[in-house]
C-alpha cells in the first residue's frame, strides 16, 4: 500500500514523459535528478576581449609619425611594421590596423576628389552643349533666311525673264544679230557717197 501511494504522489508531481525507457524499469518513487550542462566559454571571446584590453589609443605623437610615415609609402611591409612598433611602443598588429584603416580612407577620399571632378567636367560638359545647341538654332534661322532670299532672286530672274521676251526686245535682238544691208559688204562709211545733194539737177 505504501508503494502504491508513493507511485500516486510521484506521478501527481512528476510527468511520466520526463523518464525514458530505462528509467521505466527502476523501482517505483526512485527520483533521477540529471546533471546541468555547463555551458562552455569561447576561447576566442576571450582572446577578443585581451586585445581588446591591450590596444591602446593613440598620442597624437604617435599618430603624427604615423601619418608621416603613410604619406611616404601606403603599403606597409613586415619589416618596417616592426620598426615603427618598436619605435612608437606599439603591438606590431596595432601598427598594421592602423594602416589597413589609413589606407582605406584614403581610397575613400580618392573616390570622392574623382567624382567631384568628373562630376564637374559632366556640368561643364552639359553647358558647353546647351550653347552649341543654341548657336545650331542660329544658324538654322539664319540659312532659313538665306534660302527664303535665294526663292526671292529666283522669282526676280524669272520675272526678267519673261519681260525680255517681249516684241519689243525680239525686234531689237533681230537687229543686233542682223547688220545694215552695206555693211554685209563691207561698205561701211560709204553711205554718204550714194546719197546726191538736194541742189543737184540732171541735164
Amino acid at each position: 500500500i505504501k508503494d502504491h501511494q508513493m507511485a500516486l504522489v510521484s506521478h501527481q508531481f512528476f510527468p511520466v514523459g520526463i523518464y525514458n525507457q530505462a528509467e521505466l524499469g527502476r523501482p517505483q518513487g526512485e527520483v533521477v535528478i540529471k546533471p546541468r550542462k555547463r555551458r562552455k566559454k569561447n576561447k576566442g571571446e576571450g582572446g577578443i576581449s585581451g586585445l581588446r584590453l591591450k590596444k591602446r589609443k593613440l598620442s597624437q605623437d604617435q599618430v603624427n609619425l604615423l601619418e608621416l610615415n603613410f604619406g611616404d609609402e601606403h603599403k606597409l611591409e613586415s619589416e618596417r611594421k616592426d620598426r615603427l612598433a618598436s619605435e612608437l611602443g606599439l603591438d606590431p598588429r596595432q601598427v598594421a590596423v592602423w594602416f589597413q584603416n589609413r589606407r582605406a580612407r584614403w581610397k575613400s577620399k580618392k573616390l570622392e576628389e574623382e567624382y567631384s571632378k568628373l562630376k564637374a567636367e559632366h556640368e561643364a560638359t552639359i553647358v558647353h552643349k546647351c550653347r552649341l545647341e543654341t548657336e545650331v538654332l542660329k544658324l538654322k534661322e539664319q540659312l532659313s533666311e538665306a534660302e527664303k532670299e535665294k526663292q526671292r532672286l529666283l522669282e526676280l530672274i524669272r520675272c526678267d525673264g519673261v519681260s525680255t521676251n517681249s516684241p519689243m526686245s525680239s525686234s531689237l535682238s533681230v537687229e543686233a544679230m542682223h547688220p545694215p544691208f552695206l555693211g554685209e559688204f563691207g561698205m561701211q562709211g560709204w553711205e554718204n557717197i550714194f546719197c546726191a545733194p538736194e541742189n543737184s539737177y540732171i541735164n
